[in-house]
């Protein structure tokens, strides 16, 4: 498996569960298909309640992380009004936070990242998520759990989303590599859900999120990792710019690029597909 700071065990959390500056948190969100082949997103909080890591409380992204005034699913809000939002979730100086979701690791990445664009370092991803704790038989709980508010003030770092500018900007720049976290049928246009025209960003390359962990959630071995970043040619030395179809799937390549790979000039297009494929003037290809 893969090692980091910014990734955390089963056992590891288990070892540490009821620790007083510890704070867990279930990040899961559901997206399912909907009649026009679109996504319906829907909050994990009914499935929190059945049955979560004891002590996690639940962090809901689309209705307290996302711009309420973005007509984009899941747009990031202004960092400051994102700390207020995870200071008043009891993210705050001197707390650990170890963030897991059920499913998919994406949704655990995306608050990963958007605690990072924040300033703010102290945080984990738990190997595996919901799905791997459950299967080795550890306990759960249904006693919903809220941390006390928490102060946050720390340094942004505006630069690690971007905006369709930066990706416009970035077509035919050999110093830059484009990434695309979809699958290569999306990548291809040959089939999965479409966010608006089918195909890829001009010039992007391909490393799906949903290839970078195996059936038990957990991430693949480093060697692997770091091999089919290679093989699209994300070398350390450039810069990595990230797209999905919401800009999650998108933060699970940017966090194994970011805090297992070690690169350190990595970005993720915030409103990805569902903003540039819906923009007939932004160039697409397909195949």
């Amino acid at each position: 498996m893969a090692h980091s700071a910014n990734l955390i065990t089963t056992d590891d959390l288990a070892r540490q569960l009821g620790a007083p500056a510890l704070r867990v948190f279930d990040c899961t969100t559901y997206l399912k298909p909907g009649p026009d082949g679109r996504y319906i997103a829907e909050s994990g909080r009914a499935n929190y309640d059945k049955g979560h890591i004891p002590g996690a409380a639940y962090l809901d992204l689309q209705a307290d992380l996302s711009d309420k005034n973005s007509k984009l699913r899941f747009t990031l809000p202004s960092l400051e009004d994102l700390t207020k939002a995870f200071a008043a979730k009891g993210v705050g100086h001197g707390t650990f936070v170890v963030l897991y979701s059920h499913a998919s690791p994406v949704w655990a990445s995306r608050i990963w990242w958007m605690l990072r664009a924040v300033g703010f370092d102290e945080v984990a991803i738990l190997d595996g998520g919901l799905d791997k704790w459950k299967a080795e038989g550890r306990p759960l709980s249904t006693e919903p759990v809220t941390h006390p508010p928490a102060t946050l003030s720390l340094r942004g770092r505006p630069e690690i989303f971007v905006d369709k500018d930066a990706i416009k900007g970035a077509i035919g720049d050999a110093s830059t590599l484009t990434l695309n976290a979809l699958s290569h049928d999306q990548h291809n246009g040959a089939g999965g859900v479409v966010y608006g025209r089918p195909g890829r960003i001009a010039g992007s390359s391909c490393v799906p999120a949903a290839s970078l962990f195996g059936p038990d959630k957990a991430l693949k071995p480093i060697a692997e990792l770091r091999a089919a970043f290679e093989g699209v040619g994300a070398a350390p030395d450039k810069r990595v710019l990230v797209y999905c179809g919401g800009g999650i799937a998108a933060t699970l390549d940017a966090f194994v690029l970011t805090a297992l790979l070690g690169h350190r000039n990595v970005s993720v297009y915030d409103n990805s597909m569902q903003e540039w494929a819906n923009d007939p003037a932004l160039p697409m290809e397909v195949g």
